[in-house]
């Protein structure tokens, strides 16, 4: 390739020491990056681990011990904020036992399938088999998240530099969507930013047959990220300015599975017939209003200003983000609107690979000040990170309380170890993620007519034993229950008789 023809193509001049007769659209590093002289030429028996290349490995290292200690420390102290724990456990054990993937805390018998399309999580089936615990979901989602950051600080050091690519490393591996996704028990988009991340460091590097098979398995994670696929294709178009077969197909298939997902699988699966989440969306006859401007600006800030300063809005890499903000935006569901839980995790691969993109051009303008601007960027992003990380989860990692386990956890454990394998369990949020791997659990006031063998829940709001004990019967007609034991304001009741 030319010259020019590299420069038109975006991989700007060929210099010594870079690759020629690239593919087009296809970067080649700066030449600003030396290479690297041979590790006894550099001096040092440990030298090669200091390799600029092991780099993203090194911080993924870092990250994942990061993640999996606050995850399995909030476990471990019963933190668990939510049911989604418990669900995920359910449906990734059905697989582990060659079974559907049924989640009884969804209702007796649910197929999960039938509620979100996510066959990806039977890549989890073998190693629960082999360690069936919640800890095995929590860590493989801190691995999964740590593998995300690879391909960001690798983009950003090919094209920035090795500090200023460690510094946008660093601060994705810190961003507030993942602080708080890491923080919201396990969920199956964890599978969904390795594959964002791979993708898009493929779209910046112009390997376009790379992005579009890192993109297509995003259909499996679950049922939106389909049009997500469809738009990192069109974010291939965009880039290789030419109509690539495998970009066009990958918009069809992407948008074809999430049509044949919504339309036909999901509904196949669930006892409805029908697809329950339409009802949160506010074209949908719903009674609450779409998301506001308000909210809407302040959660699109939130995604664009402490993370790129908003320069991603000058890299076309930032239409992948756009399904996913989309759904969220259309629904009434107040949930899906802020800046808490899961739901921003997804945006933070593109947000920052789009900021890698958009450093990269920018730092080839003609204006000096464009150029300033992308010098100074990547720590001026690292500083916020670091700074808004202060009020965020890791930041619990420096508390000498959070390595603490509390007496009445041990007491809780004692208590809910007394309830026997295969046994039938109804539960709250509390005690569920303890039972999970080893007993039926039913969400409490759902099992549908079941009986179960016991009831296991949080005291809460001044209630007795006595008066769960009555809750339970009056549940359960026909059914008696008696106190097996109280710890750490948890309450066990045993089924004495009934049918």
């Amino acid at each position: 390739m030319d010259t020019a023809a590299a420069t038109a193509a975006g991989a700007g001049p060929a210099t010594p020491g870079t690759a020629t007769g690239a593919p087009p659209g296809q970067r080649t590093a700066p030449p600003d990056i030396p290479r690297e002289a041979p590790a006894a030429a550099r001096g040092g028996r440990f030298a090669a681990w200091r390799a600029p290349r092991l780099d993203p490995w090194w911080l993924a290292a870092l990250l994942f011990a990061a993640y999996a200690t606050l995850s399995l420390l909030r476990h471990l102290t019963m933190g668990t904020a939510s049911w989604d724990l418990g669900i995920f456990e359910q449906a990734v054990r059905g697989y582990a036992h060659l079974g559907a993937p049924i989640v009884d805390l969804k209702g007796p018998g649910t197929n999960i399938l039938g509620d979100h399309f996510s066959p990806v999580l039977i890549l989890l089936a073998p190693l629960y088999r082999l360690l069936p615990s919640p800890l095995t979901l929590l860590t493989a989602q801190a691995a999964l998240f740590a593998l995300s950051s690879v391909p960001v600080t690798r983009a950003a050091a090919r094209y920035l530099g090795r500090a200023r690519g460690l510094a946008v490393g660093v601060a994705y591996g810190l961003s507030w969507g993942l602080q708080k996704a890491v923080d919201f028990d396990f969920h199956e988009i964890a599978f969904a930013l390795p594959l964002l991340a791979f993708a898009l460091e493929a779209v910046v590097r112009g390997r376009w047959t790379a992005a579009v098979c890192w993109a297509a398995p995003l259909v499996l994670v679950k049922e939106d990220l389909g049009v997500t696929a469809a738009a990192i294709g069109v974010v291939v178009l965009v880039r290789a300015r030419q109509a690539l077969p495998l970009a066009v197909a990958l918009v069809g298939f992407g948008l074809a599975a999430t049509a044949v997902t919504l339309g036909v699988i999901i509904p196949g699966f669930n006892g409805t017939g029908s697809y329950d989440y339409w009802s949160k969306l506010g074209g949908d006859g719903a009674a609450g209003p779409a998301i506001g401007v308000g909210e809407a600006l302040h959660t699109l800030l939130w995604v664009l200003l402490p993370t790129t300063g908003l320069l991603a809005l000058r890299s076309p890499l930032l239409l992948a983000a756009v399904p996913t903000l989309g759904w969220r935006f259309v629904s009434h569901e107040p949930h899906y609107w802020g800046i808490d839980w899961h739901y921003n995790a997804v945006l933070m691969p593109v947000v920052f690979l789009a900021l890698v993109d958009a450093l990269e051009r920018t730092g080839r303008s003609p204006r000096p000040r464009l150029r300033a601007l992308a010098d100074q960027l990547p720590a001026a992003v690292l500083a916020a990170a670091l700074a808004l990380t202060t009020t965020l989860p890791l930041s619990r990692l420096t508390e000498s309380a959070t390595y603490r386990i509390p007496p009445e956890v041990a007491a809780a454990e004692r208590l809910l170890a007394t309830v026997p394998d295969g046994a039938s369990v109804e539960a709250d949020i509390r005690p569920l993620s303890r039972l999970v791997s080893r007993t039926r659990v039913f969400w409490i006031g759902d099992t549908r007519g079941i009986a179960p063998d016991y009831v296991a829940v949080q005291l809460s709001d001044g209630r007795t034993p006595e008066q769960v004990r009555t809750e339970a019967e009056q549940r359960h007609p026909h059914t008696r229950y008696a106190v097996s034991g109280t710890a750490a304001e948890l309450l066990v009741l045993r089924r004495t008789s009934g049918p």
